[in-house]
């Protein structure tokens, strides 16, 4: 892992730490500007205002000049991550085979890519042990080592059910309720459920088949809300994804909309997903020089789920982007950049895709305000790029500096 220190190590003698970044242009987590000054004090946001001189020229030592062709944009936000995947070709067997030492940092090496790749934020939705959630208070005490990290902890699941070996196995109504209690006492800033059954645990029933009923869903979901916890909840199949909805979860994740019979994404199912008050959490992005898993049923219905996902857009569902990083070679951690381009490629304008991972996702993520936008108050979690993202996507993967918390880490 890289060293990491305060980017003005002179002002670090003193109470404050301020410095200004100068870049060509700005997306503010909304809209696209041109040259801009952006200051920031210990951390945080201070100012945000056009820039006033030609860029290149100010030589000042508390400024930072990204040069003619950069842009800067908030950090970004990858709604859909899992630490404890090593994105090899058998996460699950290597996740098993390892202790919770070797397991954390692993996890850490993940995190540090992502920070990286300029993915300041990540909501991790399945681990071993509430590990992500100690990987999260150490880079709270120091922020500058990785992202912010809102963890899930071991995600709700039936006896064998879908990611099982996370430990996250319940059933009932009393046991669902003091596992949300569990989460919340453990700092979980989020509650994952199991809905539907998934693809990498071979003991579960077939994505398309439900795990848990309605009624199921709604204690979840009412416990959770009592305390301040939002839910995620992992819905392949349409009837998952319709009593998910129903039950008034948060996020739906996948909604790959899939029957026994393949993906069926009805006019009626997609409208009441786009209609409701859940967010869509969307996993695309693909290192397109890495292998395809091999589950041949879920790429055969690649086009048809694609399609839903273009017509939930279409639709006004409030769509974020997470990756589903770690599941497998194709999802590295630092992946998140791709699926932006996917979804321009399926019809997104650039900047609602931009804003996908920012701040929209920063509203889906509960912490808007903080993260996602360049503003005064914000977190000074920044990333800066050379090109234009909004005319050419894949300049988010032409990384020119990373501020995590006002500290430069890359």
């Amino acid at each position: 892992m890289l060293s990491r220190q305060v980017f003005f190590s002179k002002r670090n003698t003193t109470s404050v730490n301020s410095y200004t970044i100068r870049t060509a242009s700005l997306f503010d987590g909304h809209e696209l500007s041109g040259p801009s000054a952006v200051t920031v004090t210990d951390g945080v946001i201070t100012g945000v205002e056009p820039a006033s001189t030609e860029l290149g020229e100010s030589s000042a030592d508390n400024v930072v000049d990204l040069g003619p062709d950069s842009c800067l944009l908030p950090g970004l936000i990858d709604s859909h991550v899992h630490l404890a995947f090593d994105a090899g070709p058998d996460p699950v067997s290597s996740l098993q085979r390892i202790d919770d030492t070797e397991l954390l940092a692993g996890m850490r090496t993940a995190a540090d890519s992502m920070l990286r790749a300029g993915i300041t934020t990540v909501r991790d939705l399945g681990d071993r042990g509430y590990l992500a959630v100690a990987l999260g208070e150490e880079f709270r005490r120091h922020s500058h080592l990785g992202p912010e990290i809102l963890s899930a902890g071991p995600p709700l699941t039936t006896p064998l059910g879908h990611c099982h070996f996370f430990g996250g196995e319940v059933e009932g109504a009393e046991g669902l309720r003091q596992a949300v209690r569990e989460r919340h006492a453990r700092g979980c800033a989020v509650v994952k459920i199991m809905a539907s059954g998934g693809n990498m645990t071979s003991e579960s029933v077939a994505p398309h088949v439900s795990q848990y009923g309605l009624d199921d869903l709604r204690v979840v979901v009412d416990e959770a809300h009592r305390l301040g916890l939002p839910v995620a909840a992992h819905a392949h199949g349409v009837t998952a994804i319709m009593e998910a909805v129903e039950a008034g979860v948060d996020t739906l994740e996948h909604v790959s909309f899939l029957t026994e019979a393949g993906s069926r994404p009805d006019p009626e199912a997609l409208a009441a997903v786009a209609e409701s008050g859940s967010f869509v959490s969307l996993t695309l992005g693909r290192d397109p020089g890495r292998p395809l898993p091999d589950h041949p049923a879920m790429i055969s219905q690649a086009r048809i789920i694609l399609g839903a996902f273009r017509d939930l857009y279409k639709m006004g569902a409030k769509v974020v982007l997470g990756s589903d990083a770690g599941i497998g070679p194709f999802k590295p951690h630092d992946v998140l950049p791709y699926a932006v381009s996917d979804a321009v490629d399926l019809g997104f304008s650039p900047l609602d895709a931009l804003a996908s991972v920012t701040s929209v996702a920063a509203r889906a993520c509960g912490v808007e305000g903080r993260k996602g936008r360049i503003a005064v108050g914000a977190d000074a979690d920044l990333l800066a790029v050379g090109g234009n993202p909004v005319t050419a996507p894949a300049a988010l993967r032409d990384v020119r500096a990373v501020f995590r918390a006002g500290v430069r880490v890359r």
